[in-house]
């Protein structure tokens, strides 16, 4: 029998222009917005390879591990890179920005991730925005993990290659992301004789035979079900308000901190500060002695739901992510975690208050 997905009418380019329209519209930006037909990582990549090159003194900023990709990316470009990394449980600062630049005023590039699900914090776009400006440096965003669960302003922040992707706090597909580009990105790799061209990677080549061309013709055919979940999510989103949206994420973040502190038994925010964690996804450190691979393996086999993980690489052992985003920013999904890992906590001997964490995640519901 055949599924009726394989069924729908082929998706036309008004249909996917509208498309990226209602992503514009998301995120509050006049500039083009470009859909592309693959998970974040393509844009991400096509991004910096179109504006970069030799020639480009590139600041890149490591609050986390894509910090870290980006940087090995640009200097396969070419580019001159100054990484300015930080401790991964904390944000990096505009000042500290001002300084790379007042060290190294040929730096004409900036990379940074807006918020690192894989660590837990976000970083002071805003704020950085306007010392990049004050610079004239082209600024480069990863918004993947924050869009959904916090502001994301390009056109506002001075943001020249906003990525976005909906597989987080928008709830929705993973196969296909969006990048909104400024009139001066798009001058930028005009000028790159090493941007790509021909290429799946290739922004130029949407340029000139989507925009330019009116947005009329499609460059090869549309990853058409991702364009559908795409659509939906948006609307979704639309019909929740993106304040109310953000909102949620921004509370259970509030409350998955505020229960863990209160649950006790040596679990504790790795974010230090409140205001450099991230609303998209909660990060916690472990008591030492404790394994967080193992802990959370214990709590998801009571109950495999739980949008809990053990932090990456060598974080496996002390770090565990409450991945509260999209359907499971909620307070019941909070409250599960929470129980689910206090119960894990308390198996090993250490003391827990259970209903402690209970009333302060609740709390912060009110």
């Amino acid at each position: 029998m055949t599924h009726p997905f394989l069924d729908l009418p082929p998706l036309s380019a008004a249909h996917f222009a509208a498309i990226e329209d209602r992503v514009a519209r998301l995120l509050d930006t006049r500039q083009d917005v470009v859909i592309m037909q693959g998970e974040a990582l393509l844009p991400l990549e096509g991004a910096i390879r179109a504006a970069a090159g030799p020639g480009t003194t590139a600041l890149n900023v490591i609050t986390g591990p894509y910090g870290q990709t980006f940087g090995n990316w640009l200097r396969d470009c070419g580019a001159t890179v100054i990484d300015l990394a930080v401790p991964f449980h904390t944000a990096v600062t505009a000042a500290q920005i001002r300084e790379a630049f007042a060290e190294h005023p040929e730096i004409d590039f900036v990379s940074l991730v807006h918020a690192e699900a894989a660590t837990g914090n976000t970083n002071p776009v805003a704020e950085i925005g306007e010392a990049v400006r004050e610079q004239g440096a082209l600024f480069y965003l990863d918004a993947v993990a924050s869009v959904g669960a916090e502001p994301v302003l390009p056109d506002a922040w001075g943001v020249d290659l906003c990525v976005i992707g909906a597989q987080k706090a928008m709830g929705g597909p993973a196969g296909v992301s969006a990048v909104s580009v400024s009139e001066r990105a798009w001058a930028r790799m005009a000028a790159n004789p090493h941007a790509p061209r021909r290429s799946y990677l290739s922004l130029l080549d949407w340029k000139e035979h989507w925009v330019d061309g009116g947005r009329k013709a499609l460059l090869h055919a549309p990853a058409q079900l991702e364009m559908l979940a795409l659509q939906a999510c948006v609307e979704r989103i639309e019909a929740e308000g993106l304040e109310t949206v953000t909102a949620r994420h921004r509370t259970a973040a509030l409350a998955t901190r505020a229960g863990a502190v209160a649950l006790g038994g040596g679990l504790e925010p790795y974010v230090y500060e409140e205001a450099d964690a991230a609303p998209v996804a909660t990060t916690l450190r472990v008591p030492s002695g404790v394994v967080a691979s193992e802990l959370v393996a214990g709590a998801l086999a009571g109950d495999g739901t739980l949008p809990l993980a053990a932090g990456g690489g060598a974080l496996a052992k002390e770090m565990i992510r409450v991945n509260h985003y999209g359907v499971d920013a909620t307070a019941d999904v909070v409250q599960s975690s929470l129980a689910a890992l206090g119960a894990e906590l308390a198996k090993k001997g250490l003391t827990v208050d259970l209903e402690g964490a209970r009333r302060a995640a609740e709390s912060a519901w009110r």
